[in-house]
């Protein structure tokens, strides 16, 4: 089965580049279960709609793009078929508060991954964000066992954000698949993390002055393995 959840060590690190050009280098489908920053929308409208800025920590995005759910970015980036989010928040929050500044209550029960294969599903923000004032996205991934992949920027602070992220997977029985690095090279803060997480490091994308399918497509196939997913 090639089913990964993609999560981050923080927000605005690449996991929704790096989950569209995953799900564009294995032929997957996605699927993201809250999206928040949707102002006017509520909760399962659907895949579309006006959304707040949203940008990556590596390349500049245009404002089409910064107008896009993630969902939208990934279609754009890959041609995914994608799955409407359970729950579609109005702020730019964690879900848990976007949830309740929109009188919202998201049950954790409803958060199913769809039944396909192979799928990316990508959460929102980091390995600890809160999904409800219980539950926190490490809890689900726990609770799905589907394999995790970690995205972590290649800069500074890096090795002490990713080890924690781990940490708080490892702890919980997450299986996590391997860690995917944004970011300009730095080989011994990837190596670092791969050795004392003991992890697989799956590779690195590379910034990219123009972002589109096509060089989304080129930067995966070079600097990641089709065969390591």
């Amino acid at each position: 089965m090639a089913r990964y959840v993609i999560t981050g060590t923080g927000t605005d690190v690449g996991k929704t580049v790096f989950a569209a050009g995953l799900c564009g280098l294995i032929g997957a489908e996605y699927w993201k279960p809250v999206q928040s920053g949707l102002v006017g929308n509520l909760p399962n409208e659907g895949c579309t709609g006006p959304a707040q800025p949203v940008h990556s920590a590596y390349t500049a995005r245009t404002q089409a793009a910064q107008q896009a759910t993630d969902a939208a970015d990934v279609v754009r980036l890959s041609g995914a078929r994608v799955y409407p989010e359970a729950y579609r928040l109005g702020q730019p929050l964690s879900p848990h508060r976007a949830a309740e500044l929109d009188g919202v209550e998201i049950d954790p029960a409803l958060l199913t991954p769809p039944p396909v294969d192979p799928l990316v599903i990508e959460g929102a923000g980091g390995v600890l964000v809160p999904v409800t004032r219980q539950v926190l996205f490490a809890d689900l991934f726990a609770d799905w066992q589907i394999p995790v992949i970690l995205v972590a920027t290649t800069g500074l602070g890096t090795i002490s954000h990713s080890l924690t992220a781990l940490e708080s997977l490892q702890t919980r029985m997450v299986p996590v698949h391997g860690v995917a690095f944004v970011g300009p090279e730095n080989a011994d803060n990837m190596a670092t993390i791969g050795q004392i997480g003991g992890v697989k490091v799956l590779g690195r994308l590379p910034m990219l002055l123009h972002l589109d399918r096509d060089s989304l497509s080129a930067a995966m196939a070079e600097n990641f393995r089709r065969a390591d997913f």
